[in-house]
């Protein structure tokens, strides 16, 4: 089964960074929500690292808005200070997100859901 998913040029990692992208994809302007969550909804449970390598990996061409993903408890990833960190406060606060002491506040999970997909 592996060998016909490889000769078909795409492998179940290429399945995975494919189902975080599309999670990411549709995450709404000026909302955000933790790898953990995007590693969940993508039906990856426990993968919150994958999505942090999904996203790094991406394509350009994808122009996901990696920056409505954060740690968690709402946390940027990236070091302070850093040019990462800036960059992503600088889009969360370009999209009415407020970002205090490098936090934002979080949606509750059911929320979240509701809002990407219309409930459950």
């Amino acid at each position: 089964m592996a060998e016909a998913k490889q000769r078909a040029g795409r492998t179940p990692a290429d399945a995975a960074l494919e189902a975080i992208w599309r999670v990411v994809a549709a995450l709404p302007r000026g909302r955000v929500t933790t790898y953990g969550a995007v590693a969940a909804r993508a039906g990856l449970p426990r993968r919150a690292r994958l999505v942090g390598h999904a996203l790094k990996v991406a394509p350009r061409a994808l122009a996901l808005p990696w920056h409505r993903v954060v740690g968690a408890g709402g946390r940027i990833a990236f070091p302070a200070g850093s040019a990462h960190f800036r960059e992503q406060r600088r889009r969360l606060q370009a999209e009415g997100v407020e970002v205090l002491r490098g936090r934002v506040s979080l949606p509750r999970a059911d929320d979240l859901d509701a809002l990407l997909w219309g409930g459950r």
